[in-house]
């Protein structure tokens, strides 16, 4: 497995090996650009999702057939980030997602199948620094994933974080997968919101 650099990425948008959506609009070498040397830059989308008070007392079974949307929706409420931005305090945690929607398809434009590409959602160093964490031990997105990537997000650091909405918050790192994979059904396909 190899990481794309910033220009493999482009030309695995134009071949159909990645499709990201609405597309990162600045190549690289430009100031602004969300294309960093290995990575590219995803937003947070306004809407999160923060825990309910009165589901404190609840707790979760981590068995196979769990029913993970349903039981999530028990626990969390949404919430949409207004342009003043979002107080997250020490030590509290939220879900959230990406602006855009990320797929790697297992087959090609003709429908035959192809070696393809895998991901990783990394945080930026930037808001690591003052103790932001955007996922935790799931960074990994299969090939033939679509949908929207959801966000673990807890403030770890001394001080609260202001998030706000459409900011660069984590980086997208792609893969070339060895082999062409057998296709397995995933809860989280096509996934618009981080409940499943």
């Amino acid at each position: 497995m190899a990481v794309l650099s910033n220009t493999a990425i482009i030309q695995a948008i134009e071949k159909g090996l990645v499709d990201i959506q609405p597309r990162p609009a600045i190549p690289p070498g430009h100031q602004d650009t969300p294309y960093d040397t290995v990575s590219v830059d995803l937003r947070l989308s306004p809407r999160i999702y923060l825990p309910k008070e009165e589901a404190k007392g609840l707790s979760f079974k981590l068995t196979k057939d769990m029913g993970l949307a349903d039981t999530l929706n028990l626990v969390y409420d949404e919430f949409t980030i207004p342009g003043t931005g979002f107080n997250l305090e020490p030590n509290k945690f939220i879900l959230g997602n990406t602006v855009e929607k990320v797929s790697l398809p297992l087959v090609d434009k003709e429908g035959k199948r192809q070696n393809c590409l895998a991901a990783r959602i990394e945080g930026r160093s930037s808001a690591a620094r003052l103790g932001l964490i955007i996922h935790f031990t799931a960074p990994t997105i299969h090939a033939g994933f679509a949908g929207r990537i959801t966000l673990e997000i807890i403030n770890l650091g001394p001080r609260d974080i202001i998030l706000y909405p459409e900011t660069y918050i984590c980086q997208l790192i792609l893969e070339t997968v060895d082999g062409i994979p057998t296709e397995k059904e995933s809860q989280f396909q096509g996934q618009e919101i981080p409940l499943g």
